[in-house]
């Protein structure tokens, strides 16, 4: 996720981010390291039998080094961050699923080391960029159908179509829905996520694909849970209209947990798991 508007920093509050950052991670790591075998009260596990060991992961020392050296620092805040560090403390290892490569990238990837984390991200040559220095991640090139200059008439028009409906719910394969993102790579959807983080693609002019298809594929996976337990769902950026529009619409209010900042936390069930309400016609 690249920075959107390039604002001039104080070297003061850059180094108050960079050492909040730092902080952060270093200190789950170190009381990751200490826990020994009691190290699941801090990090996710699947089972009893089946928690983390207590030697650190490679790409968590990695990450240490890179932002302890770096001057370039995670484009979320420390608060913003924390309430997604909190999640990834409670559940997995989670298979978390993140719309966007940038400066945080290994960040995430390192909080959830051993679990499954897949960036997905418009630009072809900054996934060279990114990967060039940090082999690591798991990323891949998504193309949008969408433009930021046509959230409004999607917004108007996608009730019209059946295939977008909640009835239907599916993304793979359903080009008539110009809400689907109907080209991300099979591991997306043969994936069940835990967590999704919608922090991109661009939304900030016209040409840009926006964030609408996202956010819409988004809430399509996870009403489409089959595993027990929500889906995580976070949005940053909702200082923005298109992104509050769209998560009013698609992620719903009443499955709202958190809001710090610029970012918003949903807790989505399975839409099996949904009783009463609109009838299956509306998504909220």
């Amino acid at each position: 996720m690249k920075n959107n508007i390039n604002l001039p920093i104080l070297p003061e509050r850059r180094l108050f981010i960079a050492l909040s950052g730092i902080a952060l991670i270093a200190g789950g790591l170190l009381i990751f390291t200490f826990a020994g075998t009691d190290s699941s009260r801090f990090f996710c596990n699947q089972s009893d039998s089946d928690n983390f060991h207590s030697k650190t992961d490679p790409i968590q020392l990695k990450s240490i080094l890179h932002y302890a050296t770096s001057r370039i620092v995670p484009q979320q805040s420390f608060s913003e961050i924390s309430v997604s560090f909190e999640v990834l403390r409670s559940i997995g290892p989670c298979n978390f699923l993140v719309f966007g490569l940038g400066h945080d990238s290994l960040m995430w990837a390192s909080l959830n080391a051993q679990g499954k984390t897949l960036f997905l991200e418009e630009d072809p040559t900054w996934v060279q960029t990114v990967l060039k220095d940090a082999p690591e991640l798991n990323a891949a090139v998504v193309k949008y159908r969408t433009k930021l200059s046509e959230a409004d008439e999607l917004m108007q028009t996608y009730k019209s179509e059946p295939e977008c409906a909640p009835a239907k719910s599916y993304i793979k394969g359903n080009d008539r829905c110009r809400l689907a993102l109907t080209s991300l790579p099979n591991e997306v959807y043969d994936t069940e996520w835990d967590m999704i983080m919608v922090d991109a693609p661009r939304g900030y002019f016209a040409e840009a694909p926006g964030r609408m298809a996202a956010i819409y594929s988004a809430t399509v996976m996870a009403r489409n849970r089959k595993k027990s337990g929500v889906t995580h769902v976070f949005l940053h950026d909702v200082n923005r209209k298109v992104e509050r529009d769209y998560a009013n619409e698609f992620l719903c209010q009443k499955y709202r947990k958190h809001s710090v900042g610029r970012l918003w936390h949903f807790e989505i069930p399975p839409a099996g798991n949904v009783t009463g309400g609109n009838d299956g016609v509306w998504f909220c």
